[in-house]
């Protein structure tokens, strides 16, 4: 029986860590399919999915990257960066732990990561928010219409603002 009371306090303390940590990290819902994502985790997000091959140029990429990296833009940019994704969808097994996968979807191509990549998403995906739902032993994480907004000068100014992220989930 002891046992048993334990097991239910650490995942009742599990579940009010996540809710706090999504409180802390910027996460809000207006309603049931749409969500905002702001600050470190809107950054993270919008870094991490940059990184895949959205339709920014070399130079905006090369700024996210720096940006996420916690370093300096070389260059001074007064520029809002964007950053939009038409979907993505993470799926992990829970059969076969060793397989993982993230579909992103943007205007002109779509592409597939495996691996390191995928659980980097899917993670990220889970720190800004996105609840993940199962079935048939695939774990799936899956968000719709991503549009981040990075106002660097805001985020020079290191007072948590300058990251934004909007996206409807995929219930």
């Amino acid at each position: 029986m002891k046992l048993t009371l334990t097991s239910a306090m650490k995942r009742l303390s599990a579940v009010m860590l996540f809710c706090a940590i999504g409180q802390v990290v910027g996460f809000s819902s207006a309603s049931a399919a749409s969500a905002t994502a702001s600050g470190p985790s809107a950054l993270a997000l919008a870094a991490v999915v940059a990184s895949q091959g959205s339709l920014l140029g070399s130079f905006d990429r090369r700024a996210m990257s720096r940006l996420f990296d916690g370093k300096a833009l070389i260059l001074p940019r007064i520029n809002k960066i964007r950053v939009a994704a038409d979907s993505i969808v993470c799926k992990m097994s829970d059969v076969n732990i060793t397989a993982r996968s993230c579909d992103l979807t943007f205007k002109t191509h779509k592409r597939t990561i495996t691996g390191r990549g995928a659980n980097e998403l899917y993670g990220t995906l889970a720190v800004a928010g996105v609840m993940s739902g199962a079935a048939a032993g695939t774990i799936t994480e899956s968000i719709m219409k991503l549009e981040c907004t990075i106002d660097p000068m805001a985020i020079k100014e290191k007072a948590g603002g300058g990251a934004t992220c909007m996206f409807e989930t995929g219930e």
